[in-house]
């Protein structure tokens, strides 16, 4: 019996990571030696088109669900449900209600579902109930966890006499630092520096646990950066009153709740205020975006050229660096590499869209994907193998 067991393939391995905010040229901009180790020995995609709007929590959902925002429910990192009249914010961190999650199922409930068991470090959504499962290992969210405390729970888990065949890491670098320096700012080149050197670790700790040579590794991110001035800013008390309308989801894709009856006249006052603000009533919303079909898009969505911030007036303040925008726009694609046996070596993809990472997911991991808006055909060539 030992020796049947002991040729059956061993169970593929998965480990997908997210540096949030890590722009795809932030590579080039400073010496990233752990970055091109990785690439040489595995796939690089140039160009990932995320989805809109190009920020963390839509995007993260997208990558685990293949689904756009609109279908997903994840619509923004601040909502607000007419239907549910409940709201969901980021910045407040109140993002557990499982409601707001469970238009989709994330990929770790197929993976459990299907026999499997999941681990997750800080991934968006990885400490939430959806349709009633949770990953069979979990950290509950806290910023304050060191990556390499991040990166040894992965490995336990892996390792385990019960071990994971899917795990998830997330660190919240360089977004952070990206929004309060600016990505054209020199000083972003420590920082690039410094998640260089914690993939180096990621990839030193999987060596040391034997995990390297039998793991299948994708290192993305949700979005790009995009640098801001204080020389332009759309301040939206010029043009209508704050009495008529509340802001939901903020700058640069500016979610607004019209007052009862106010939908008219704030959309009017809006609409050709500025040359760089586009202004759409929801049925207006380019479908290009696939961004209009959910209750949790507002009536109104207002959106910024690239490196523009929409505010109230200047005392609001501004981040000098900032996503959201057109996820046409190259600034806000993110990175996107794989290494591994399923994947080939030194070879480059030019494009990709980000939902096709979920297919691709499904297939690594031998489960069967839920409706999606991917393609796993537009991404299995840079497979290893040639997939029919």
């Amino acid at each position: 019996l030992q020796s049947a067991l002991s040729h059956q393939p061993a169970q593929p391995r998965v480990l997908l990571v997210s540096f949030d905010g890590f722009r795809w040229d932030y590579i080039y901009r400073v010496s990233t030696p752990n970055f091109h180790y990785a690439i040489k020995n595995g796939v690089h995609v140039r160009q990932v088109k995320n989805v809109f709007i190009t920020k963390t929590y839509p995007n993260h959902y997208t990558l685990v669900t293949g689904l756009y925002a609109e279908s997903h429910g994840i619509v923004a990192n601040e909502m607000y449900d007419p239907v549910l009249n409940e709201t969901f914010s980021l910045n407040k961190m109140n993002t557990h209600n499982s409601k707001f999650w469970e238009e989709a199922s994330p990929i770790w409930v197929t993976n459990q579902r299907e026999g499997h068991k999941s681990g997750a470090a800080m991934w968006p959504g990885t400490d939430v109930k959806i349709h009633g499962v949770l990953p069979t290992h979990y950290m509950p969210y806290n910023e304050s966890v060191p990556f390499e405390d991040r990166v040894a729970k992965l490995i336990d888990w892996f390792t385990s006499e019960e071990p994971i065949n899917f795990g998830l890491l997330y660190w919240e670098q360089p977004d952070e630092m990206g929004h309060f320096l600016g990505p054209e700012n020199p000083l972003m080149g420590a920082i690039i520096s410094d998640i260089d050197r914690k993939l180096g670790y990621l990839i030193s700790e999987l060596k040391k646990a034997k995990l390297w040579d039998v793991i299948n590794v994708i290192v993305t991110s949700d979005h790009g950066m995009s640098q801001s001035s204080s020389e332009r800013l759309i301040e939206l008390d010029q043009y209508v009153s704050r009495e008529l309308y509340k802001v939901i989801d903020h700058s640069p894709a500016v979610a607004i709740l019209p007052k009862e009856g106010k939908l008219d006249e704030v959309y009017e006052a809006l609409a050709n205020a500025h040359p760089n603000m586009t202004v759409y009533k929801k049925e207006q919303i380019p479908d290009r975006f696939h961004y209009k079909h959910n209750s949790k898009i507002q009536p109104i969505l207002a959106v910024a050229d690239k490196g523009w911030e929409i505010v109230h007036n200047k005392t609001d303040g501004f981040l000098f660096g900032n996503h959201g925008y057109d996820n046409t726009v190259p600034e806000m694609h993110p990175i996107f590499l794989a290494v591994g046996p399923a994947f080939r070596k030194n070879a480059t993809k030019e494009f990709m869209d980000a939902t096709d990472l979920y297919p691709l997911l499904c297939h690594l991991l031998g489960i069967n994907p839920l409706p999606n808006n991917g393609s796993f055909n537009a991404v299995k060539d840079i497979l290893a193998e040639e997939v029919p």
